[in-house]
């Protein structure tokens, strides 16, 4: 008996609503609409592309091997997601922010849950490698309030572009990552190193996908944060070296205009004295706002 959902048979030009009919009985009327959006889409995009029988098992043996890449600390389906632009593009339709909150980026594979939390101003830097830096600014609320008692987890790659987990046994566990709580004034400050430039993982399918497209792997010199505040929601993004070479072709599209900070080499011997270096180190100072939430 033909159900009442039945569209007919399967033809080049209702393709995809006859696979969306067969998905009418789903329990879950949420995967099936996200399903039969997904395949209104494909298809689309199938019929403009016209891949031959060829290309299209090409494109199969592309996914098989990228899921075949997959294992307890290597996600290479999260990488496909950053390379093409859907992992920000998720991430901005999750943190839509009222004017003037700061924005949101990608977390990233390598935060660490239970850094240590230190006290305010205190060196992130485990191995004293690298130039110096000292990093401040304040949390501030979208009246321009500051923010008591705001967590802040910052954490960043060394100065050969490695974090902590991509090289034990070389750096310290927890170097260049610490928790810092805002006081009343909602300043905060820290010193760590330059960050520099890396690649992602390329040795891979994705690797390979983007080097037959002409991309290069490499994120442009971030630091990482994750600021938390009782009333406010979580905020996940960077700051930027503008000065970077990658700043405009970041791999996985993170940068936002509003997330550079200026790196300021200081080499003034008072200035040197007073932010208790011995040598002239980067000054970087940004505000973060939060949205009430």
């Amino acid at each position: 008996m033909t159900q009442v959902h039945e569209q007919g048979y399967f033809t080049e030009e209702n393709s995809a609503e006859v696979v969306a009919a067969r998905n009418a009985n789903a329990s879950n009327e949420r995967l099936r609409d996200c399903v039969n959006i997904l395949v209104k889409h494909i298809h689309a995009a199938v019929k403009e592309m016209e891949p031959t029988q060829d290309e299209w098992f090409e494109a199969i043996m592309f996914l098989t091997r990228t899921g075949q890449t997959c294992n307890d600390w290597r996600q290479e389906f999260i990488l496909l997601s950053d390379v093409t632009g859907v992992s920000m593009l998720v991430d901005a339709i999750n943190n839509r922010k009222p004017s003037g909150a700061s924005e949101s980026t990608v977390l990233g594979p390598f935060h660490v849950e239970d850094a240590p939390e230190l006290p305010m101003g205190a060196d992130i830097c485990l191995d004293s490698k690298g130039e110096p830096m000292l990093v401040r600014g304040r949390i501030l609320d979208t009246k321009g309030s500051p923010i008591d008692s705001a967590k802040i987890d910052v954490w960043q790659a060394n100065d050969e572009g490695f974090y902590d987990v991509q090289q034990k046994g070389i750096q310290p566990d927890f170097n260049l990552r610490g928790v810092f709580r805002t006081g009343p004034d909602g300043t905060y400050s820290f010193r760590a190193v330059k960050p520099k430039f890396y690649p992602i993982p390329d040795d891979g399918p994705v690797g390979q996908l983007l080097t037959r497209l002409g991309r290069h792997p490499y994120r442009p010199a971030h630091l990482h944060y994750i600021i938390e505040a009782e009333g406010f929601d979580r905020l996940v993004t960077h700051i930027f070296d503008p000065d970077d070479p990658y700043i405009h072709s970041d791999a996985v599209f993170g940068v936002k205009e509003s997330l550079m900070a200026k790196f300021d080499l200081i080499e003034d011997p008072e200035a040197i004295r007073a932010a208790g270096f011995d040598r002239p180190f980067y000054l970087v100072e940004h505000d973060f706002v939060l949205a009430s939430s």
